[in-house]
């Protein structure tokens, strides 16, 4: 019977997954793809195959009891159905924060999980909805193998400077520094320049991880070397919800003023904010540009976020003292051509020159000119995942004795 491994990646409402053939090839080898979303609002299912034709899909009443464990039950099932003799082999988790000490993907044991959830305070809204599926589980099948694999690890190249704040000593040995997140996302890119253009292999290289979460990620030959998350995910780019860069005295002006305490200002900047509390209307950018032309907070907010992204990628090509080429992923990166024409335009200061055409039609080059180059190049954390779980079950198999 041949084996499968899954990947799973959990959002604050969604389940995200894929299933790979465990056959030992060096590129994955994908039978399905698919996503639970509006868990616990307006459930919907939806799977496709390989060549990306659906498969299956389910709706649920609005407002249904639906989270993880619903979700996890019926896929379970649905694979079951489906995966054609399959016998599943292993899970691959995306968990958003490792902390200083997970640097590389791990097989998860229960010591390992109950200290991830100690990192839970540096990333509230999602170290526990990435263990809730784990711990799900190891409940349901105990001897089923688990891998996690950490949006902070890629980051850890940076030099210790990058990840330094202006603070005691005690404090930073205690953890407060600058972590940085969708490293997974930023990893598969990196396995992805060598397709693309070599220049990005060994240039000095800025991704734009643009979606509902965004960030930007500065490459030195295909190494991290700095970022705009920090902390926590909360930092740098206006977001869908989230407020990006803040002044702390923001925080102390919620608590004192308004009379928030210290979780409903948390609550407030990780979920009232960004996009959404900029335009009052939406936290999605393809609303705000449907509604640009007749609401004044739809462009404001249009504007603030790509004013930011220019200002983050400022300090970024400072960091690699240049720039070669600017890379645009993830939803609004990959999907939404004006942004990216916006975002370049700022940028002519550092010698980009747009492609209008090649942008509109999503090409995989989008500037012309003998300066810098901008790519859009779709991620893939799922694949990163994958890759990582087989290493580290690879690992431990070289580790067994001989028989």
């Amino acid at each position: 019977m041949a084996k499968v491994q899954l990947v799973l990646n959990a959002g604050s409402s969604s389940l995200k997954f894929q299933v790979f053939l465990d056959d030992g090839a060096d590129v994955p080898n994908r039978l399905y793809r698919g996503l639970f979303e509006g868990l616990g609002t307006d459930p919907h299912f939806k799977v496709k195959d390989h060549d990306g034709a659906v498969v299956g899909e389910q709706r649920w009443p609005h407002d249904a009891a639906y989270g993880f464990e619903e979700a996890l039950a019926y896929l379970s099932d649905w694979l079951a159905a489906h995966r054609g003799g399959h016998q599943l082999a292993a899970v691959g988790h995306r968990v958003v924060h490792g902390g200083p000490n997970y640097t590389h993907a791990v097989r998860l044991t229960p010591a390992i999980i109950a200290e991830l959830d100690t990192l839970s305070p540096l990333a509230p809204l999602h170290q526990p909805r990435s263990l809730e599926p784990i711990r799900i589980i190891a409940r349901r099948v105990p001897g089923l193998p688990q891998v996690a694999a950490f949006d902070t690890a890629f980051h850890r190249t940076q030099p210790e400077i990058a990840q330094l704040f202006a603070i005691p000593q005690s404090l930073t040995d205690a953890g407060v520094k600058r972590y940085g997140f969708h490293g997974l996302s930023y990893a598969y890119l990196a396995t992805q320049f060598p397709k693309v253009d070599e220049r990005l292999v060994h240039g000095r290289v800025v991704a734009a991880h643009l979606g509902s979460g965004a960030s930007l990620g500065a490459y030195a030959a295909s190494k991290s070397v700095a970022t705009t998350m920090g902390f926590s995910a909360l930092d740098g780019l206006v977001m869908g919800t989230r407020c990006g860069t803040i002044d702390a005295g923001v925080v102390f002006y919620l608590q004192r003023e308004l009379g928030m305490s210290a979780p409903e200002a948390e609550h407030f900047l990780y979920t009232k904010c960004g996009l959404l509390g900029v335009s009052g209307i939406s936290n999605d950018m393809r609303d705000l540009r449907e509604k640009a032309g007749a609401e004044p907070g739809a462009q404001r907010a249009i504007d603030l976020f790509v004013y930011r992204i220019n200002r983050e990628f400022g300090s970024l090509v400072a960091a690699l003292g240049g720039i070669d080429a600017l890379v645009f992923t993830a939803g609004i990166g990959e999907n939404d051509a004006a942004t990216r024409a916006e975002v370049i335009e700022a940028a002519r200061w550092a010698g980009f020159e747009l492609d209008p055409e090649a942008n509109r039609s999503g090409a995989a080059r989008i500037t012309t000119g003998s300066g810098p180059q901008a790519y859009v190049i779709p991620t893939d954390e799922e694949w990163t995942i994958v890759r990582e779980m087989r290493a580290v079950l690879a690992s431990e198999q070289d580790r067994l004795p001989a028989l």
